[in-house]
């Protein structure tokens, strides 16, 4: 056996064990898709904080959504799925660096401390908090409404991760994602989690990636960018949805 090679014994879908050196691209693979299991077994994501402020995240993720936010550079970010407000913070603080920039984060209930620690916050002077349900027609109007017409939109989805819940925000925020701009659908790693010791049978069909594979089915004007998952260990695998194109026309 070669010294400088590290081998792990994994079953292949026939059960068959065979030997797979770590360094190999798919040892890569299975070792990234091990960590991302066995972290979110221990709920590590509930560790990581970003300004005091618990962010529920992974790291990688973190870091993926700082780049894309840098290259997109949008006035708005519109997010679902409040919770402590680490990812509001998070947003916010990026846009600062920019010098520009607003947060619109939706939950259907932003519980008093949680409010009270965000509004305190340094880099609430870029955030704005609704309460309702994001599939709630009357939220996703009162959001249109605080954007202006040449205003670039990006859209963050990380609330309720049922498939039906996901395909309608879906639905109500992709009009809004402006051309070249993304809609990010957080949590789709719910679909390899189904065997886990705390995951779900059911999630196999019901998670946010089956929402995202329908709706890319009836939407060619998104695409997914494979360039923020190039880290592998995700909680949204293929979950950059890239607006390449208006709504029936060719790109530019």
């Amino acid at each position: 056996m070669d010294l400088y090679k590290t081998f792990i014994k994994v079953k292949g879908p026939d059960g068959v064990e065979q030997e797979v050196d770590i360094y190999s691209k798919e040892g890569f693979h299975i070792l990234s898709n091990l960590w991302t299991r066995s972290n979110w077994q221990h709920k590590l994501s509930y560790e990581v904080t970003w300004l005091g402020i618990p962010i529920i995240q992974l790291p990688e993720d973190i870091l993926m959504m700082q780049e894309l936010i840098y290259k997109v550079r949008p006035d708005v970010i519109v997010e679902t799925g409040t919770a402590h407000g680490g990812t509001a913070i998070f947003y916010s603080s990026i846009l600062e660096t920019l010098g520009k920039g607003h947060v619109i984060s939706i939950d259907i209930e932003i519980r008093k401390y949680n409010r009270l620690a965000i509004q305190a916050h340094p880099m609430s002077k870029r955030i704005s908090l609704i309460e309702g349900s994001s599939t709630d027609e009357a939220i996703a109007t009162q959001v249109r409404q605080m954007i202006h017409p040449a205003d670039k939109v990006l859209v963050a989805l990380d609330s309720n991760h049922t498939y039906a819940h996901v395909l309608q925000e879906l639905e109500k925020f992709s009009p809004l994602v402006t051309l070249g701009s993304y809609i990010v659908v957080f949590d789709g790693v719910m679909e390899m989690l189904t065997d886990a010791p705390s995951g779900k049978p059911e999630w196999a069909s019901n998670n946010p990636a089956a929402a995202v594979r329908d709706f890319l089915a009836e939407h060619p004007e998104f695409e997914v960018d494979p360039y923020y998952n190039r880290l592998s260990v995700t909680y949204c695998p293929n979950g950059f949805l890239q607006r390449k194109m208006k709504e029936g026309n060719a790109l530019r």
